[in-house]
C-alpha cells in the first residue's frame, strides 16, 4: 500500500480527477492548499510592507491524497502525469510524491 500525494494547478482538477477515473481509481482525498516552490523564490520581487521585507502571497493549489495498492502506483503516477501538464509542462504544474 502507498500513499500518492500530488500538488496541481486548480484548473487541471477535473482534468486529473477524469483521468484517474478512467484509470478506475476513484477514491481520492482532495483539498485546497497554498504554497509556492524554489522558482517563485528566484523570480518574485521583495516586498517592503511596514518596515519588513516580505515575499509576495502563496499561490492557490489542489493537494490530492490517493490511497492505493502498488500496482496501481504506475497507474496513478501516469494518470496526473498526462493530465496535470499545462501544455508540454510548465514551470509550477505541480509536484507528485510516492510514499
Amino acid at each position: 500500500m502507498k500513499l500518492v500525494t500530488a500538488i496541481i494547478q486548480p484548473d487541471k482538477l477535473d482534468d486529473v480527477r477524469q483521468a484517474l477515473i478512467d484509470a478506475e481509481i476513484t477514491r481520492i482525498t482532495v483539498s485546497r492548499c497554498t504554497g509556492h516552490g524554489r522558482y517563485q523564490e528566484e523570480t518574485a520581487d521583495e516586498e517592503l510592507y511596514r518596515g519588513q521585507v516580505v515575499m509576495p502571497d502563496l499561490l492557490p493549489k489542489v493537494r490530492l491524497d490517493i490511497a492505493c495498492n502498488d500496482e496501481f502506483v504506475g497507474t496513478a503516477v501516469d494518470a496526473i502525469l498526462r493530465s496535470a501538464k499545462h501544455g508540454s509542462g510548465e514551470l509550477g504544474d505541480g509536484k507528485i510524491f510516492v510514499t
